[in-house]
């Protein structure tokens, strides 16, 4: 299995990086997780288009989902997408959000895309095995394990601490954790992780490296990490572009 970071900026684009998007690639497939917003521009740079199999968003909110509308954009007028509807799975309205943020008018994308609602549970895509959980956050949002070639990769997308985060990520190889919050007092409870707390879910579950992303641009990431680092050592920073084999 191959992760490429595509966009790991945290609640919005930063000079860095886009928000949050990543492929993972395994035995000819392309699965690309989140299309956050900025995230089509960095995606063109790194694959063609054409040829992500499916598309799962973790939740609704724009720095995970708005770059969908250009995704549509580029498979309708380049002239260049031979392909028909793209699977996309994500949270109960996903079709309409993304509709109206494409085209508040006239915005159906059933011909870019074939919808399919997620919720907490098991499915096969792909070569994947797909395991979901919901996580804490004020939107319906859910973390994804996908397993395959016996190698396993958590992405949380975006949560606060989460034990049922911690049960889907037990023994994986490689944890993709947010990390948003700086260390400080009085957090809102269910939104997002420190880069402690990051370290604390990976050493819970045992899983044997721990990524740290969706750092926004106005924290100091390299404080997130040494942080996550305190509890977890085997934790590194993603990076725009860069590539992991698990």
């Amino acid at each position: 299995m191959r992760l490429t970071v595509v966009g790991c900026s945290g609640s919005a684009p930063g000079p860095a990086s886009p928000a949050s998007c990543y492929l993972v690639e395994h035995d000819g497939f392309t699965l690309v997780l989140d299309l956050g917003n900025g995230a089509f521009g960095s995606l063109l740079a790194l694959t063609d288009p054409g040829s992500v199999d499916a598309v799962y968003l973790s939740h609704l909110h724009a720095d995970h989902c708005l770059d969908v509308a250009p995704f549509i954009v580029w498979h309708r007028y380049s002239g260049q997408s031979t392909r028909s509807a793209v699977p996309l799975y994500a949270p109960v309205g996903a079709d309409r959000r993304l509709a109206v943020a494409y085209d508040p008018d006239d915005g159906s994308i059933e011909d870019v895309f074939d919808v399919t609602p997620i919720g907490s549970g098991d499915w096969t895509l792909g070569p994947f095995s797909v395991s979901t959980a919901r996580t804490a956050h004020p939107v319906e949002c859910y973390a994804v394990r996908l397993t395959a070639g016996g190698r396993s990769l958590v992405y949380t997308g975006d949560t606060g601490p989460s034990a049922d985060v911690v049960t889907l990520a037990r023994g994986a190889d490689l944890l993709l954790a947010e990390a948003a919050y700086p260390e400080a007092p009085d957090l809102p409870p269910g939104l997002h992780l420190t880069g402690r707390q990051a370290g604390e879910h990976a050493a819970a579950a045992g899983v044997g490296r721990l990524l740290v992303t969706h750092v926004p641009a106005w924290v100091d990431a390299d404080a997130q990490l040494a942080a996550a680092r305190e509890v977890f050592p085997a934790a590194e920073l993603a990076r725009h572009a860069a590539v992991y084999d698990i």
